[in-house]
Formats: C-alpha cells, sequence, structure tokens
C-alpha cells in the first residue's frame, strides 16, 4: 500500500500575536479601526514592608491622666449620693456651734457662759443642718434650672426661702 502524504496545518502561536498587540502603541496609526487595544490586568503594588516600632525611653516625661471635663463633677456626685455620712467635718462644725452658742448666753460681764455638749446634742444639729442646706441647695438648683441656667446664684436661694417661707 501506498502512503499518502500528510496534510500539515500550520499553528499560530497565540502567545506571539498577545506580544505583538502589547507592544504596539495604543490608538496610534497601526491599530486596527473599531477595535481597541486589550487592558492589562492590574498588577497589586507592593506592600511597603512592616514599620518596626522603636522601643521608647522609659516614661521621658509622661503626661497626667486627666478626665474629661465634667466627668469628675459626676463620680463625686454619684459618690455623695451613695454615701450617708457628714460632709462637714465633726470638730469645725461644733467649734462654730459652741461659738453662736455664747454670743447668745452672754452674762452681764459681756463673758461667754461655759456651756457643756453633749456629743449626741452636736451630732444631732449638725444631722439637721445638713439636711436643711441639702434640701435648699437641691430647691435652688431646680430655680436656676427654670431660668435657663447651670449656676445657683444668691437670688435663687432667695427665692427659694421665700417660697418656703423661711426667714430672711
Amino acid at each position: 500500500m501506498a502512503q499518502t502524504p500528510r496534510k500539515t496545518t500550520t499553528v499560530i502561536k497565540k502567545t506571539t500575536a498577545v506580544k505583538a498587540v502589547a507592544q504596539q502603541p495604543l490608538g496610534g496609526a497601526g491599530a486596527p479601526a473599531g477595535k481597541l487595544p486589550r487592558k492589562r490586568p492590574a498588577v497589586k503594588a507592593a506592600k511597603p514592608p512592616p514599620r518596626v516600632k522603636r522601643a521608647q525611653p522609659a516614661n521621658p516625661a509622661k503626661k497626667p491622666f486627666r478626665y474629661r471635663p465634667g466627668a469628675g463633677a459626676l463620680k463625686e456626685i454619684r459618690h455623695y449620693q451613695k454615701s450617708t455620712d457628714l460632709l462637714v467635718r465633726r470638730l469645725p462644725f461644733a467649734r462654730l456651734v459652741r461659738e453662736i452658742a455664747t454670743e447668745f448666753f452672754e452674762d452681764e460681764d459681756g463673758q461667754g457662759v461655759g456651756l457643756r455638749w453633749q456629743s449626741s446634742a452636736l451630732l444631732a444639729l449638725q444631722e439637721a443642718t445638713e439636711a436643711y442646706l441639702v434640701h435648699l441647695f437641691e430647691d435652688s438648683n431646680l430655680c436656676a434650672l427654670h431660668a435657663k441656667r447651670v449656676t445657683i446664684m444668691q437670688r435663687d436661694m432667695q427665692l427659694v426661702r421665700r417660697i418656703r417661707g423661711d426667714f430672711m
């Protein structure tokens, strides 16, 4: 049997065609009419190397911690609202009570009479005084807020005492 000659086909390599397109100038005179050149795939930029944190010197001049304005006041308010202890120190209050009492009870010579005070009497006076003052400040604060202010003024306290009927 005789062999028949094979048909050979030529295969165009696609890689050379792509290279040829990539080397042509974009939109130049040699570009085929009506076709745009293919876009190249986006290449990610190389990330810069991570920064190495330097060891800082041992507390050069560290700023002291500061609360935001008003935060300390709110913390103090919560503290005093929780507590039941007295707000004024006992000894200064006792000295004030004794001084006022000597003005009321003076003998003919103008000398103060030496009064003796029980500690429970001084404590009862201090409890009543602080309760009165706290209530007065609460109502004065309401008057200031009604006047669209935050600061308690003397006229707020005078108004509260006038409404209550306290002597002035």
